[in-house]
């Protein structure tokens, strides 16, 4: 029983952190921009495509193919969705954009499945698919690695902002970019730098992903709306809270989909959703705005 537990808790981090890294996508766009990109999800299905392109179109190896997919996934998915859609969009309030984004959400996902088909496609794995034994349960190598590259992905992002200057006016943007403009901060240069994070660790979701749920053009619906939802529940307007609500649904989607039924799988961060709203509308990390009317 308690072999089981810790098999099942260690692929729920696993899973938890790639739902975490498209989760700070959510928060980091709407603390410095407030944006919210309802095609998320798709930015960590694309990627996986572009891989498989430069394998298969190119016949890089996988690794080089893995690099100029998230290059490209950073100048596509960052710096064009920023300045071709974003800026000319926000300047007639949030609910256009929402609905652009949404609309860029089905562009993508029928682009996908018109040229790559609706046949789910095999994606190379990170490591080889063995197990190690650790207290008696058989842990896969394939989820501690996507644990551990999660980890390093997040704690090299958190010493980014909280330990070099430009990490700093992100921040200082994401609190008040009036102020932060005043005080010399390029407000719009760091909102930028926030777009092209995002896009890298969306790739990086999708590279990490993609092994074990394979390549698919509708696997964007479910990432998108786990990773909005974990964003909601840890905090939308914190960090750590997305990471927290990452890796939280990761866990309780394992556990339920072993003791309860996988029937009831896809239903669980939305009973969570429901349980933070009721009970604590800031997000369980999340810090309280008041905001004058």
């Amino acid at each position: 029983m308690l072999t089981d537990i810790l098999q099942l808790f260690v692929a729920g981090l696993a899973t938890g952190g790639i739902y975490a890294l498209a989760a700070i996508g959510f928060t980091l766009l709407w603390q410095t921009s407030q944006t919210i990109n309802f095609a998320q999800g798709e930015f960590v299905m694309l990627p996986a495509f572009f891989v498989l392109i430069g394998m298969g179109f190119f016949g890089l190896p996988f690794w080089a193919a893995a690099l100029i997919g998230v290059a490209v996934s950073i100048v596509t998915l960052g710096l064009m969705f920023k300045k071709l859609m974003v800026d000319p969009m926000l300047n007639h309030g949030v609910l256009p954009l929402v609905i652009a984004t949404i609309g860029l959400a089905i562009l993508m996902k029928e682009a996908v499945r018109e040229f790559y088909g609706a046949d789910a496609w095999p994606f190379p794995p990170l490591v080889a698919a063995t197990n190690v034994t650790v207290f008696g349960a058989a842990l896969a190598v394939q989820s501690l690695a996507v644990l551990g590259i999660s980890v390093a992905a997040v704690t090299i992002l958190q010493l980014f902002l909280n330990t070099t200057r430009t990490g700093r006016c992100m921040q200082a943007t994401a609190q008040n970019p009036t102020v932060a403009r005043l005080l010399g901060v390029p407000v719009e240069r760091m909102i930028l730098y926030t777009f092209v994070i995002n896009a890298g660790l969306a790739a990086m979701a999708s590279i990490l992903i993609s092994p074990i749920y394979l390549a698919k053009f509708s696997n964007g619906e479910t990432l998108g709306l786990v990773a909005f939802v974990a964003a909601i529940v840890g905090g939308f307007n914190q960090v750590r809270g997305a990471i927290a609500g990452g890796l939280l649904i990761g866990v309780l989607d394992n556990l339920a989909a072993s003791y309860v039924s996988t029937a009831y799988r896809q239903a669980i961060p939305l009973i969570l959703l429901v349980l933070v709203i009721l009970f604590r509308p800031q997000g369980l990390l999340g810090r309280r705005e008041e905001r004058a009317v």
